[in-house]
């Protein structure tokens, strides 16, 4: 029989209608809150190196934010947002693929690109906007970017990661494509990762992109960080249906909800999902549960919608010290060591702040190169009011005006 609606052909001759949560999407957990193997669960295959790569890279993030979110209260940069409550969620993410997958992220998973080896200078570069940014100073704090680390560099606008995650990695599946009959000639090398939260799901450019992923088959693992809020929007008044891994489904994309705060359990979800996506050329969601433990961003006042009493059940089931008691039980962490290295990162984030700061701020003209081989007319016209403009009010530009030429 054919079938042009293409929809399942289940012929019902009751009137009945599909409740809107009919569909019981269960959560995958690992690790219990003390570190152990739940009954019944089975913990992934990961060595101790990877293991320790990830849990210092959990530590590193939880310190930095810890010390950039005070420096933007003492104004020395203008903006911040912190990983805290999500360190596994995106560090053991980014540690089940490849090092050349792509990452492409909303603007919370700074762990992702610290995990590829984006140093603790490149950070402070870009937080700082000075010279050595590899973004020349164009781009907010916390916009990081690496063509190096295959991490695309973050826009501020929500969602629009999805649909270019979705094209990218159609991209990387047509290089195995037999160009007559349309299938998969070998396995494909690389995905693409695609991170955002549920509130970036409320934008049409999710709907897109994964109904094209799902349609020409994008190797791409989309992945969700329900976190419960979006800004100062809890999740009961964003959405009424089960989370966001029920549109998974109703894409027709294979999908899996995770505890976010349970390191192997997002490693392992992770590593399944980029198996799926390498070997049958098609998308795959992950939805990752987890609390944002802090505000949305420095410019965000949590204690305005939801209660300290909230917060404080929720910082029981840190992610960091989850994963730092399964490794103290394996007996591949030292505690004494740790808490050593834990002093030595605060010394070493303060001194590299302290540097970075005193860098000189990019060049003026650097704000029109690149883009095109020489300033097109309007760009110079705009350029040339802009520097007319700081020469006549140089007190109010005093970094920049001394730099004129």
């Amino acid at each position: 029989m054919t079938n042009p609606n293409n929809i399942s052909l289940n012929i019902s001759h009751a009137l009945e209608f599909i409740d809107g949560h009919a569909l019981n999407i269960p959560t995958l957990q690992i690790l219990s809150d003390q570190g152990d193997v739940l009954d019944g669960a089975t913990a992934p295959d990961i060595d101790k190196e990877t293991a320790l790569r990830i849990y210092s890279t959990m530590r590193f993030i939880r310190l930095l934010d810890e010390r950039m979110q005070g420096a933007q209260r003492q104004g020395r940069i203008s903006f911040y947002m912190q990983c805290l409550g999500e360190e596994a969620a995106v560090t053991a993410s980014a540690a089940a693929l490849k090092e050349d997958d792509m990452i492409m992220a909303q603007y919370r998973e700074q762990a992702a690109i610290h995990y590829r080896g984006f140093s603790l200078e490149q950070f402070m570069n870009q937080l700082f906007s000075n010279e050595k940014d590899l973004g020349k100073g164009r781009q907010m704090p916390v916009h990081y970017g690496s063509k190096e680390l295959h991490y695309l560099t973050i826009s501020s606008p929500l969602g629009t990661q999805i649909p270019q995650a979705t094209g990218y990695a159609y991209g990387q599946k047509l290089k195995h494509i037999d160009k007559e009959t349309g299938e998969l000639t070998s396995e494909i090398d690389n995905v693409t990762i695609c991170y955002f939260g549920e509130g970036a799901a409320s934008e049409g450019d999710f709907h897109a992109g994964l109904n094209m992923a799902a349609v020409h088959g994008s190797p791409v693992i989309f992945y969700a960080r329900n976190n419960g809020y979006a800004i100062s929007t809890p999740a009961d008044e964003q959405f009424k249906g089960d989370g966001i891994a029920a549109r998974g489904v109703g894409y027709g994309i294979k999908t899996i909800r995770v505890d976010g705060a349970d390191a192997l359990a997002v490693y392992a979800a992770t590593q399944a999902a980029r198996k799926i996506a390498v070997e049958n050329g098609e998308p795959v969601m992950i939805e990752s549960i987890a609390y944002r433990l802090g505000a949305h961003s420095t410019s965000d006042d949590p204690s305005g919608y939801r209660t300290k009493d909230e917060e404080a059940e929720f910082k029981n089931s840190c992610p960091v010290n989850r994963f730092k008691q399964w490794l103290l039980k394996q007996g591949w962490l030292d505690e004494a060591q740790d808490d050593a290295e834990k002093e030595k990162i605060r010394e070493d984030i303060l001194a590299a702040l302290k540097v970075a700061e005193k860098v000189q701020k990019p060049a003026l003209e650097d704000l029109v190169s690149d883009v095109y081989d020489t300033p097109i007319p309007s760009l110079q016209k705009q350029y040339d009011e802009l520097k007319a403009h700081i020469k006549a009010y140089p007190d109010a530009y005093p970094v920049t005006a001394g730099r004129i030429k």
